[in-house]
């Protein structure tokens, strides 16, 4: 099993060393990756100790970002 990094700023928990990448545990919905964590929270933090500054080595898709207008 991965060790879960913490993050300091937001809370959230990263499984690190995961086959196919880091996971995201999101305090609700399912996991997700460091890029999608970088498109809805990291990127408006401006505090050190954010553990997820640049996003991973994932680019965020379209899906990524936090949209309020998608039918649920």
């Amino acid at each position: 099993m991965a060790a879960p990094q913490t993050c300091p700023m937001c809370g959230v928990k990263i499984l690190v060393g995961i086959v196919g990448g880091d996971r995201v545990l999101f305090s609700a919905g399912p996991p997700g990756t460091r890029a999608r964590l970088y498109a809805r929270v990291c990127r408006y933090v401006d505090k050190p100790g954010c553990i997820n500054k640049d996003g991973g080595s994932q680019t965020a898709s379209p899906n990524d970002y936090y949209n309020p207008d998608l039918p649920r």
